[in-house]
């Protein structure tokens, strides 16, 4: 190792202290024998040590032959000096551009270089971009379908792209170049463009020229104008104002637009003719059409009529045919029986079997009624006729009448809550309760209970019907009060769909409101309001 460059405390100072890369390459060895901080770090190594040690020994990213390498030393101890930019290999296994600068120098007898290298990597990657974004430019400006022309200050044209060439017929690329912008213009003679450039170049901001005075022309080479469209821009550079105009050629445009017009007002010609033929049809048409839509009217109300009707005729044939065999082919059977049992003994099966006649028989009478309720009420034959009520009678009367009914275990739990004076249709009212307790308890099973509450307070009469039956599912509760409607999970229990329907139209004549909350296989709550007077009405 040299000992004299460590003796010189300056030398050491300002080679520790250098920026760049500083080593003292020993020719014997092959290589370095001292680089200084900034040198082993630029290349990637951890400390000086690291690169004295590295096998490779070559800066270069592709290592020179040892036959080249003698050639190199050669050069530079000859020429006394030795200076080149190239690639250079970084300990992470990557490359990057330096200029390298060798001196030779004598130490203590033995031949060395003094090499510095200094990073050029960034100045590359400007370079780089610098000619891509310059290429960019070039293909947008070379390449654009539209014109493009800068001027300087003084409206002399600096550059202009190959469409600009075209559109004011210069040939080859530099035909505009050095042109004043005026040449361009029709009426630069004048003096009027140049007095807009001297104001433009006073305030220069982007814009499209011709905003407030209609269309623009510009001006061939072969003295012909043609019309365009012209969007100016600016720049500085060096303190230099430039002008950059975008021109684009309407001529088309001009043309469609000319042609548009024309056709247009052709339109509107034959408009007008058509608006008087239109304004003499119309009286006749709007006649017809409102006779049209009155016989559709009537057509489709007599068509849904017609459907109501079928869908009626077929519910209650449906039903009738159901309901009315039942009970007719109980009393032939029993009638028949009833012929073999002639002796006085068989007394009692007689007597089983006319008492199913007569439940027959009245289960008869009871659907015929319900038909002609439903008859009277839709012929409006029914009225409401109030008199004074006794709700307490009303209520024990009712229960009793629908006692037959009960099954096994059935019991009704009659509750009055209060009462006072009030008029109702008592008849009306009769025929609503006892509707919705057989309903309660010909849908409930043997040993269940049917409460009623009942009350007259403040002008109002509340009865509640509560039982523990099979229930109403959502679907079918928007149904309940059609007509022969039957919720789908009572089909296989007697009953004409007829029950609730005569009572929603009782209510309806009454003035009162009925209100129904069901849950499957929990049991059915129905509640009636009716609004009553606590006086007679003479």
């Amino acid at each position: 190792m040299p000992t004299q460059l460590y003796q010189n405390p300056l030398t050491d100072i300002l080679f520790e202290q250098a920026k760049d890369f500083v080593g003292l390459y020993d020719v014997t060895l092959g290589w370095f024998s001292r680089v200084n901080a900034a040198g082993y770090q630029l290349l990637g190594y951890p400390s000086a040590q690291a690169l004295y040690q590295d096998p490779v020994r070559s800066l270069r990213a592709a290592p020179l032959l040892p036959a080249d390498q003698a050639v190199l030393r050669e050069k530079i101890r000859q020429e006394g000096r030795y200076e080149q930019e190239l690639e250079v290999r970084h300990q992470a296994g990557h490359t990057f551009w330096a200029q390298v600068e060798a001196s030779p120098l004598q130490l203590e007898g033995r031949p060395y270089l003094l090499v510095r290298l200094t990073n050029t990597q960034p100045l590359h990657q400007a370079e780089q971009q610098l000619a891509q974004s310059l290429g960019r430019f070039e293909a947008v400006f070379s390449h654009a379908t539209i014109g493009i022309i800068v001027c300087n200050r003084q409206g002399q044209i600096e550059l202009a792209n190959a469409k600009a060439q075209e559109l004011f017929g210069y040939p080859g690329p530099t035909g505009l170049t050095g042109r004043r912008i005026e040449e361009l213009v029709p009426d630069a003679a004048g003096r009027r463009h140049e007095q807009l450039r001297a104001g433009f170049n006073a305030h220069p901001t982007a814009r499209v020229m011709g905003a407030h005075r209609g269309a623009l022309e510009a001006l061939r080479q072969d003295g012909s104008v043609f019309p365009v469209e012209i969007s100016l821009s600016y720049f500085h550079l060096d303190d230099e104002l430039f002008v950059v105009s975008y021109i684009i050629d309407i001529t088309f445009k001009k043309e469609a637009e000319r042609e548009l017009i024309a056709q247009r007002q052709r339109v509107e010609r034959l408009n007008a003719d058509l608006e008087r033929k239109v304004a003499d049809r119309t009286h006749a048409l709007m006649t017809t059409l409102g006779q049209l839509e009155q016989r559709t009217r009537e057509l489709t109300q007599a068509l849904a009529a017609e459907q109501e009707l079928g869908e009626l005729k077929s519910r209650f044939v449906s039903m009738a045919s159901h309901e009315f065999r039942t009970p007719l082919t109980t009393v032939l059977t029993s009638a028949a029986l009833i012929e073999k049992y002639p002796g006085a003994d068989q007394q009692d099966k007689r007597l089983r079997h006319l008492d199913r006649i007569r439940t027959s028989v009245k289960h008869l009478s009871d659907i015929l009624e319900e038909f002609l309720s439903v008859g009277k009420i839709e012929e409006g034959r029914v009225q409401a006729r109030p008199t004074q009520l006794d709700l307490p009678e009303l209520l024990q009367e009712t229960v009793a009448d629908v006692q037959g009914l009960l099954r096994p275990g059935q019991r009704i739990v009659p509750e009055l809550l209060g009462t006072e004076p009030a008029w109702l249709d008592t008849s009306l009212l009769r025929k609503i309760l006892v509707n919705l307790l057989s309903n309660a308890l010909k849908y409930a099973a043997e040993n269940t209970t049917v409460q009623v509450r009942a009350a007259c307070q403040a002008g109002r009469l509340t009865l509640v019907v509560q039982d523990e039956g099979v229930g109403i599912s959502k679907e079918d509760q928007q149904h309940l009060f059609e007509r022969f409607f039957r919720a789908r999970n009572v089909t296989n229990i007697p009953g004409t769909g007829l029950g609730l329907y005569i009572v929603g139209k009782y209510l309806e004549l009454m003035g009162g409101t009925i209100a129904l909350h069901s849950q499957l296989g929990v049991g059915t709550t129905v509640t009636i309001s009716l609004p009553y007077e606590n006086h007679s009405a003479d």
